[in-house]
């Protein structure tokens, strides 16, 4: 469990599930990352993560506000994904309901994640993917310090050809 001013990232609970499901049916959130879950696809990404917990002590955790409970989204590293430029990293993303943009929430628990891969991984940088036109997303990346790797576009294996999203732009971080 990782804990800053506002937000506790811990381990996924059953409890969670409904409440990411929205997020991940919600065409807003999803704009920039694919086709809205359905609620198996839902499930079967959360196993993901909580499996990616065991096996590396790291996930896209839950991200839970301290004040009252709320699951707001998810957050965290995780292995870069297979076939890609970052398949060797570790990978930073985020993911938040919608009625939590803007509130700085994806920033603090991006930093709190950055801190914690530092202090208990020997990565020697982090990094994330987007499309282009995810312009608040890779605003973060810039805001976290991140750089868009120069020649780092690529075409992400796993989004279907002739998507729009299929090309993904790749910023990373080095260990301070």
């Amino acid at each position: 469990m990782i804990e800053s001013e506002r937000l506790i990232l811990r381990r996924w609970r059953a409890a969670d599930r409904p409440v990411f499901h929205a997020h991940c049916s919600d065409p807003a959130v999803m704009e920039f990352l694919g086709p809205r879950l359905t609620r198996a696809e839902t499930d079967a990404a959360l196993d993901r993560q909580n499996g990616y917990l065991e096996s590396h002590g790291y996930c896209f955790w839950a991200v839970e506000r301290r004040a009252d409970g709320a699951l707001l989204g998810s957050c965290g590293l995780k292995p870069g994904a297979p076939d890609t430029p970052i398949a060797d990293d570790v990978e930073i993303g985020w993911r938040f309901g919608r009625a939590y943009w803007g509130q700085g929430y994806a920033r603090e628990s991006a930093e709190a994640s950055l801190a914690w891969g530092w202090a208990n991984t020997p990565a020697p940088r982090i990094a994330a993917i987007t499309v282009a036109a995810n312009t608040r997303s890779w605003g973060l990346m810039e805001r976290l310090g991140m750089a868009r790797v120069a020649d780092g576009d690529f075409d992400h294996p796993a989004v279907p050809d002739g998507s729009p999203l299929k090309r993904h732009i790749l910023y990373r971080i080095a260990r301070p």
